[in-house]
């Protein structure tokens, strides 16, 4: 298969080296200072493009991949309160093409499972509440993260008496700590 690769920090350069074990040809890699490359030749032949960037520039990026014709598997986070809806459209009305998923990791996949289920569970005990609490690397772009997002809205399903997930406390790297986890009975913080 022919990939494109946009990003190319760790998870780029990780599913390059993955990528190249198992056969695949890398066509183009697309980073911050190689934008052209989106009207490359080599771009535009690849079988599917692959993105890991972050939320200031992903939707430009599919924007571009579109109009280059190229398919689009993307695990960036953090566009699609602004964006969803648009892409959404481009791809069930427009006839692009883009797998997402705000993370790819099996665990994550079997935990989101289990997450959904004990939601349901929490039903039968409103005696007692639920909360999240998510911890991430120093470098870690988007606050919440899209796991988190896409775990809070899976309780938010499954957990009856609660309507909406609200930011919670935020400690920086630095010690300070901003926000609160006070909020109404039907929100999640």
């Amino acid at each position: 298969m022919k990939i494109a690769l946009i990003g190319y920090g760790k998870m780029g350069k990780e599913i390059e080296k993955v990528a190249r074990s198992r056969g695949h040809e890398i066509v183009c890699i697309i980073d911050v200072n190689n934008q052209d490359d989106f009207e490359s030749e080599a771009f535009k032949s690849a079988d599917v493009a692959i993105e890991f960037t972050n939320p200031m520039v992903a939707y430009s990026n599919y924007i571009k991949a579109f109009k280059a014709g190229v398919k689009l598997v993307s695990g960036s986070t953090g566009w699609m309160e602004e964006h969803g809806e648009e892409i959404k459209k481009l791809c069930t009305e427009g006839g692009k093409t883009l797998f997402w998923s705000s993370n790819f990791s099996l665990g994550v996949t079997i935990f989101s499972a289990l997450n959904k289920y004990l939601a349901k569970i929490m039903n039968q005990f409103p005696g007692y509440d639920v909360t999240m609490s998510e911890t991430h690397h120093i470098h870690k772009l988007d606050a919440p993260s899209g796991t988190a997002i896409t775990l809070a809205e899976g309780i938010l399903q499954n957990l009856n008496r609660k309507d909406k997930w609200v930011k919670g406390t935020f400690a920086a790297p630095d010690g300070t700590v901003s926000g609160t986890n006070d909020c109404a009975a039907d929100e999640l913080p």
